[in-house]
């Protein structure tokens, strides 16, 4: 199945969305592969955000991206990335639709509250990033068969 990775930020750890925003994760069938919650410092936040690093507004990402500790997840199942993009609404929260997670929790560009990777390809970049191998587990849970038809599942 293909995997993809989330990061709940400090403004969704902050405002004690955690909670909604996982149970919306499960409710929708994602299988959560692996969770953490950690404090980012600037050298990984340079290297994750580094097509932003010269971008006026960088200093500030930061900042608030280092103010308090993130919940970081690798999520997995059919077009995960597609999915979870589609569930997690455009960048800016002012913007993105009733129904998201962006658009029902946030009125922010910036204090969006979640990062969801772009492609597969990035995906992986990234989970190799927060997460170590041994972290990261690939089970089938007991429910697969009302989250899926057999014919969907590789």
């Amino acid at each position: 199945m293909e995997k993809t990775l989330v990061i709940l930020k400090p403004s969704c750890v902050e405002r004690a969305l955690i909670g909604p925003v996982i149970t919306r994760i499960q409710q929708r069938g994602i299988i959560i592969s692996g969770m953490k919650m950690m404090q980012l410092d600037e050298k990984i936040l340079r290297e994750h955000y580094s097509h932003l690093v010269d971008k006026p507004f960088f200093p500030s990402l930061v900042a608030s991206m280092m103010a308090s500790p993130v919940v970081c997840m690798v999520l997995s199942g059919v077009d995960v990335v597609e999915v979870f993009r589609k569930m997690t609404g455009v960048t800016n929260g002012r913007k993105a639709e009733p129904g998201t997670l962006r658009g029902d929790f946030c009125m922010s560009g910036q204090a969006n509250i979640i990062h969801a990777s772009d492609s597969p390809e990035n995906a992986q970049i990234e989970i190799n990033r927060f997460f170590k191998p041994e972290e990261v587990f690939d089970y089938t849970p007991s429910n697969i068969n009302f989250l899926y038809s057999a014919d969907e599942i590789k």
